[in-house]
C-alpha cells in the first residue's frame, strides 16, 4: 500500500485499516522510514515557512521569527517528534498488561505512529499562523485513531479501550510539554532559560529535498542522514527493550541516552557555561557590562550551556551570548545548513543568511541603526549573537569578530 493510499485509509476508515496494519510485517525501521519520517516532517516544515518566511500579522503589525532560529527550532522539533513517537510507543507498551493487553513493540510503534497521521496532516495549516487553530482541531482527530486501534493493536479487551486510550494521551502531553521546553532551550539566543506563493520543496542532488522560499531563502535536507539516524534509533531501541526486560534501570538510561544521541547526531557534552562566560569581555568599545550569567541545563537527553553579557552607553545597549547544545552540530550537519542563504532588502530592512568558511552567518538590522542582530554558528555547533539597540550591524559583526571566534571555535567539549 501507498502512502497517500495509508493516510486515506486511516483517515477515513481506520476501524477496517487497524486489522490489516496489525497483521502487515515491517520492523520500526521501516515504519520510520516509510512512513514517520515522512509525514511528521509537515509540521516541522509547513511551521518554519508560516512563522519565518510568511509572518504573523494584525492590526498593522507584523512579526516572523528569525530565519536562523526558525531553521533551528524546526530541525530541533522535527527530531524530537521522532523521539517522541519512540518514547509514546514505549509507553503504550509498557502499559499493555495493566489494561488486559500483550505487550509488542512493534505492535506499539504502529499504533503511535499511524495514530498520529492526523496530527501531522493538520501540520499544514502552520504554513497561515492565523489559521492555525485549524489544525489544532483537526489533530485532536488523532485521539479517535488511537481509541480505534488500541484494542486492535495491543490486544486489550474493548471495554478497556478508553482508559487505555486516555492514559497514553496524557503521557503524550507530558511528553510533548518536555519537546516544547527542549525546541525553546535550543533557540539561538534564548540560552538556557527555557506555505505560501513561490514557497515549494524540491529534489536536489542525491536525493536531498530543498525548500525554497519566495525571498530567496533555500534550505536542504539530506533523507539519507535521516535514513542513518532511523537505523540508530532502531538499535537503541532494541537495547532499550532488552534492558526493560532484564529490569536493568541503569542500562535503560543508558540505551535512552543512545537513542537521543543517535537523533541529535552525537551525545557530545556541553563546553561548560564557565567557560563560555570568560568568552565574554567587561566592555565593548564604550559600552559597559552592565550584567553577566552563565547556565546549563539538561532534558530528555540532550544537554546545553549558554553564556550571556549585557552592555549599555547611554540609550544604545547590547547583549551578546554563546551557546552550546552539545549535540547541535551534528543537527545541523542532517539539515545540510552549508545550502542554506538568504538575501532579502525592504525599504527599511535588510535580512542575509550566508556562509564565511564553515560558519553561517545570520545578518538581520534596520537601516537606520535602531536595531540589529548578527548570528554566527561556528563549525563546532557553538552558537554567537550580538542583539544590539542603536548599535549597527557593521559594529556588530566587529563585535563578533573581537570575541576571537577561532578560539570559541576550537575548544573543546569534555569527554563523556
Amino acid at each position: 500500500m501507498s502512502l497517500i493510499e495509508r493516510v486515506q485509509s486511516i483517515l477515513l476508515k481506520p476501524k477496517q485499516t487497524w486489522p490489516v496494519i496489525a497483521e502487515e510485517g515491517g520492523d520500526t525501521a521501516s515504519v520510520f522510514t516509510g512512513y514517520v519520517m515522512i509525514l511528521a516532517a509537515i509540521p516541522a516544515i509547513c511551521g518554519f515557512i508560516g512563522l519565518s518566511l510568511i509572518g504573523v500579522g494584525g492590526f498593522g503589525v507584523s512579526y516572523r521569527v528569525p530565519i536562523l532560529t526558525g531553521v533551528v527550532q524546526m530541525i530541533v522539533s522535527y527530531l524530537l517528534s521522532l523521539a517522541m513517537v519512540f518514547v509514546l510507543a514505549l509507553i503504550v507498551n509498557g502499559l499493555a498488561p495493566t489494561f488486559a493487553g500483550t505487550k509488542d513493540s512493534l505492535r506499539a510503534i504502529k499504533l503511535v505512529a499511524y495514530g498520529c497521521t492526523a496530527i501531522w496532516i493538520s501540520g499544514i495549516f502552520s504554513l497561515l499562523p492565523m489559521i492555525a487553530i485549524l489544525g489544532v482541531l483537526l489533530g485532536l482527530y488523532s485521539i479517535y485513531l488511537i481509541y480505534t486501534g488500541i484494542a486492535v493493536m495491543m490486544r486489550c479487551p474493548p471495554e478497556k479501550a478508553g482508559a487505555y486510550t486516555a492514559v497514553v494521551i496524557v503521557c503524550g502531553i507530558v511528553v510533548a510539554i518536555v519537546i516544547a521546553a527542549v525546541v525553546s532551550l535550543l533557540g539561538p539566543g534564548r540560552g538556557m532559560g527555557l506555505g505560501s506563493a513561490g514557497a515549494g520543496a524540491v529534489g536536489g542532488p542525491s536525493g536531498n529535498v530543498t525548500i525554497k522560499g519566495p525571498d530567496g531563502t533555500s534550505v536542504t535536507i539530506n533523507p539519507d542522514a535521516m535514513t542513518d539516524m532511523a537505523k540508530r534509533m532502531e538499535e537503541a531501541s532494541k537495547r532499550m527493550e532488552s534492558a526493560q526486560k532484564s529490569g536493568d534501570s541503569a542500562a535503560a538510561g543508558k540505551a535512552m541516552g543512545e537513542m537521543m544521541g543517535a537523533i541529535t547526531g552525537g551525545t557530545a557534552t556541553p563546553i561548560a557555561a564557565a567557560d563560555l562566560k570568560t568568552m565574554l569581555p567587561e566592555s565593548v568599545g564604550d559600552l559597559k557590562r552592565t550584567g553577566i550569567e552563565a547556565s546549563s541545563g539538561q532534558a530528555m537527553g540532550i544537554a546545553g550551556s549558554s553564556a550571556k553579557a549585557t552592555y549599555a552607553a547611554g540609550d544604545r545597549r547590547l547583549d551578546l551570548s554563546i551557546t552550546d547544545s552539545g549535540g547541535l552540530a551534528g543537527l545541523a550537519t542532517m539539515a545540510g545548513w552549508a545550502n542554506m542563504t538568504m538575501d532579502k532588502e525592504t525599504d527599511g530592512k535588510v535580512e542575509k543568511v550566508y556562509k564565511d568558511g564553515a560558519r553561517t552567518v545570520h545578518e538581520e538590522y534596520q537601516k537606520d541603526g535602531s536595531h540589529g542582530e548578527v548570528t554566527v554558528l561556528l563549525g563546532n555547533g557553538v552558537i554567537v549573537e550580538a542583539n544590539g539597540s542603536k548599535v549597527d550591524a557593521e559594529t556588530l559583526k566587529k563585535v563578533l569578530a573581537g570575541l576571537d571566534l577561532a578560539r570559541i571555535e576550537a575548544m573543546k567539549r569534555p569527554a563523556k
